[in-house]
């Protein structure tokens, strides 16, 4: 069964009585339901605040790093562990083929279900998570593969094990390693990118935000705890923290939204992958036209400019 928001539910009463009225074989009241809504799904994802693009980023339906992996990879091979540790199975990375383009793929994957959501850890990479997908990026170094990362966590996992094991630096050492990382690196928030979590692999040749996403230094549940010490005031903070693609198109903290469908990528899957899958091959193209010292130039040069400001 389908999951519906609060500011869905016009959408869901009118998605059952399409239900009811074929089971009813009313094709007539079928065709004027599917106008209304056409009419009410372009009303309703018109005017979304902060805070609904904020739940629809984080919906149970939306897809999720192998959700996309398994629409966009052929002849896919996952690749495991650090060499040093574990393998963090909150990162999970491929090798394959989208069309005729080897790529490697490095995502977040949250998990779904009790059981999948511990196996995960929620998203929430440890150390040896990050130290795998940095690993995985200098394969596609040394093979000049197209690196695809796909951003979609809470944040980087704090708990005490991590903490030993330095997750500081993991995620550090991430920034610096991608930075100069010599293959073509293209990153998307799928979902929610959060903090140093979401930086980790987020550093890229093109930094771009699924239309329904947010990416923030701190979750708005911990801002309006830590600010006014009320968790009321999430809406607030969720508003303030400036978090949706369309305010950080704005300030120039990623290059690019790219438009998954109207209705969200919780109600089509296929069509969030291939607008995924549109965008990557165009920035690998575009890309590939760039010498080496262009493109890391290019790259160096928008890593800089992040934080302007003018009084």
């Amino acid at each position: 069964m389908a999951t519906y928001l609060d500011f869905e539910q016009n959408i869901c009463q009118i998605q059952e009585d399409i239900i009811a009225a074929e089971i009813r074989y009313d094709y007539h009241a079928v065709e004027i339901l599917k106008g209304d809504l056409e009419k009410e799904v372009t009303k309703t994802y018109a005017n979304l605040s902060s805070y609904q693009e904020l739940q629809l980023a984080r919906h149970q339906d939306r897809p999720y790093a192998i959700d996309y992996i398994n629409l966009l990879l052929d002849k896919k091979y996952e690749l495991h562990g650090d060499r040093h540790f574990r393998d963090d199975l909150a990162i999970v990375c491929y090798i394959g083929y989208i069309g005729e383009e080897r790529v490697m793929i490095i995502g977040e994957q949250k998990g779904r279900g009790t059981k999948n959501k511990l196996k995960r850890n929620f998203g929430m990479p440890n150390p040896e998570g990050y130290r795998k997908a940095l690993r995985v990026a200098k394969m596609a170094e040394k093979f000049k593969i197209p690196l695809l990362m796909l951003i979609d966590t809470p944040g980087a996992y704090p708990g005490l094990g991590a903490e030993e094991r330095n997750q500081s630096e993991a995620i550090a050492r991430n920034l610096l390693e991608l930075s100069n990382l010599n293959t073509i690196t293209v990153s998307v928030v799928i979902g929610e990118g959060g903090s140093g979590g979401a930086l980790a692999i987020g550093v890229a040749d093109k930094l771009a935000m699924m239309r329904y996403s947010v990416f923030s230094v701190i979750s708005p549940e911990g801002c309006s705890a830590i600010l006014w010490n009320d968790p009321a005031k999430v809406e607030a903070a969720t508003k303030a923290l400036k978090i949706t693609s369309a305010d950080l198109k704005s300030l120039d903290l990623i290059d690019d939204i790219i438009p998954e469908p109207l209705i969200g990528a919780h109600r089509d899957k296929a069509g969030a992958a291939e607008a995924v899958k549109t965008y990557f091959l165009a920035q690998v193209e575009a890309l590939r036209k760039l010498s080496d010292e262009e493109r890391l130039e290019q790259r160096y040069n928008r890593l800089v400019n992040v934080g302007r400001y003018s009084e």
